[in-house]
Parts: structure tokens; C-alpha cells; sequence
């Protein structure tokens, strides 16, 4: 007795459809997710590179009652949020930056225009600890 079969060998999507699948979402998912930490960290770095970051960053760190507060050395503490926009000479921003000390934490609020230069309508900070806000601009 003879066997007469043909054997129907299974295409490659066939045979791998079960592992690729999941296998590629799964790395769109991940393309997506490092595309929007790009712009994420785009978006903070340009912040911290801002004429208004680094003006601010300075007055706080050289002022005699935040660091009495807080310690020193003050440097940024994480994530900086708010907005700024700048078109030539041109701009503002709204800025709350985290920071800290060797005693504790707080939050630099910043707020300026540009025309020209940086002028300044607040600049404070927050101290966690007492509730306390000192206010950059009175001195």
C-alpha cells in the first residue's frame, strides 16, 4: 500500500505571524515612547538654555535668605515646567523651576519678558519646608 500525500509546507507569515505580531507593536510602542522623551528632553533643554533659566539659577544661588533657607550649594532639583517662547529679541516665559539645597527643597518661579533683555515681573522662591516664599525682586 502506497501513501500518497502531498505535504503543504506553510508560508512565512504562517509559520511566524504569532511571535512577530506582538514582537512589532511592541517596537512601534518603544519608537514611540523615544520619540516623545526626544521632544520631551528637547523641550527641558532649551529651557535650561534659556538667557532667563541661567539669570534667574544665578540671582537664587547668590542670595543670602535662600540660602540661609536652603543650603548651599543650590542647584536645579528634576524637571523643569512652564513655558517660554522667544522670537528673535523678542519673548516670556513662565518658568517653575525645582531646586535644592543642602537643607532642603523649594521652587523658583520665574516670570519675565523680553524685549531686548530679560525684565523680570517675579522671580521667588518656595520653600517646602517653612511655606515660606521669598521674593527675589523686593531686594
Amino acid at each position: 500500500m502506497e501513501d500518497n500525500y502531498t505535504e503543504v509546507r506553510k508560508n512565512w507569515w504562517d509559520r511566524n505571524w504569532k511571535w512577530f505580531v506582538p514582537t512589532g507593536c511592541l517596537g512601534l510602542l518603544v519608537l514611540f515612547g523615544l520619540f516623545i522623551a526626544g521632544i520631551f528632553f528637547g523641550v527641558t533643554s532649551m529651557m535650561k538654555d534659556s538667557d532667563a533659566y541661567k539669570e534667574s539659577m544665578t540671582i537664587v544661588q547668590h542670595d543670602k535668605s535662600v540660602n540661609d533657607k536652603l543650603g548651599s550649594p543650590i542647584e536645579g532639583d528634576g524637571m523643569v515646567s512652564g513655558n517660554i517662547s522667544i522670537q528673535n529679541d523678542t519673548g516670556n516665559c513662565d518658568l517653575q523651576i525645582p531646586i535644592k539645597g543642602s537643607k532642603g527643597k523649594g521652587t523658583l518661579f520665574v516670570v519675565a519678558e523680553k524685549r531686548g533683555k530679560w525684565k523680570y515681573s517675579q522671580m521667588s522662591v518656595y520653600i517646602e519646608s517653612t511655606d515660606e516664599e521669598i521674593d527675589l525682586l523686593a531686594k
